[in-house]
């Protein structure tokens, strides 16, 4: 089994139908997909691979080694560390404080964000188009309302590295869990795999791909979708060899956006609940690495 990979260029072409079902099906039957020709130029990926490459170097590698992760290694037992992630990460938010010690990390980035975030906005209205919602709808619906800075859709990136692991048997790269959110955009890393998601019982292997988009659905995208799209399980193992880079890139509702199933979808009422999506993150940061279905009932309850 292989994850599907999509010709994103083919949308404007005569075969824009097939592309659209093919979409369609990654998010039906996969909750995962790969785009090539996505519009992002190539040079700019690989300047994004080359500065994350040197601020891990010369920002992050001498902390992690020093990190709770590598201490509870190296004391261990064989016992597996099931709370712990072998992982380095930081997070690009508009308002936080970008690592400014590595030349053109700041500006290479938010390059790269300005292209994303227009990729996302895309995929998103191929989604509405296939479920038969309006377009727009879900980039709407992910917006509260109003023009208050704090009510508009939430994007940000996560760029993490996985480090060679000693043990790796002994750790998880990153534990299995769904994504709370909306739309995930992965650029992952181009030889290193260890991307896992849960399908048919069986985790299945996200091929690295020079310079494809991996795009997955998050828990607010099955909820909106009333169950058609789906957020999967997904992992990242501990590899015992190189530097696994991987930027993430999360299109989420703004905390104060209501979530519900869109109401062209409620032929049949599939159980879930309608909520403020920052009363869901609320449950999410206690229970991330739990099943999503009792997060669904918490918010039910409030």
């Amino acid at each position: 089994m292989a994850i599907p990979v999509i010709d994103f260029s083919k949308l404007s072409s005569e075969e824009r139908a097939k592309t659209l079902a093919q979409i369609a099906n990654g998010c039906e039957e996969w909750g995962f997909f790969q785009l090539v020709n996505h519009g992002i130029p190539e040079e700019l990926l690989e300047r994004v691979k080359r500065v994350c490459n040197e601020f891990y170097k010369l920002e992050r590698e001498e902390n992690f080694n020093k990190s709770a992760s590598v201490e509870l290694l190296n004391e261990g037992d064989d016992e597996k560390l099931e709370n712990v992630d072998w992982e380095d990460v930081i997070t690009l938010l508009d308002d936080n404080e970008w690592p400014s010690n590595t030349p053109d990390f700041k500006e290479t980035m938010a390059d790269y964000l300005a292209e994303v975030k227009k990729l996302a906005e895309k995929v998103m209205e191929v989604m509405d188009e296939k479920l038969g919602l309006p377009k727009g709808y879900i980039k709407s619906a992910f917006n509260s309302g109003d023009n208050n800075n704090n009510n508009k859709a939430h994007f940000g990136t996560k760029v993490s590295h996985y480090p060679p692991c000693p043990q790796p048997e002994q750790v998880n790269g990153l534990r299995a869990h769904t994504d709370a959110g909306g739309v995930i955009l992965l650029f992952q890393d181009d030889t290193i795999g260890g991307l896992q998601i849960l399908k048919g019982g069986e985790w299945v292997d996200v091929q690295p791909l020079p310079n494809a988009i991996v795009i997955n659905t998050g828990d607010q995208i099955e909820v909106l979708s009333n169950g058609k799209y789906k957020s999967v399980w997904h992992r990242v193992l501990a590899m015992p060899d190189g530097n696994r880079r991987s930027i993430a890139s999360f299109y989420n509702p703004s905390l104060a956006a209501t979530i519900a199933p869109a109401p062209q979808l409620v032929e049949q009422a599939r159980g879930y609940p309608k909520f403020v999506f920052g009363d869901y993150m609320s449950v999410y940061a206690e229970q991330k690495f739990r099943p999503k279905e009792p997060r669904f009932e918490a918010v039910k309850a409030m």
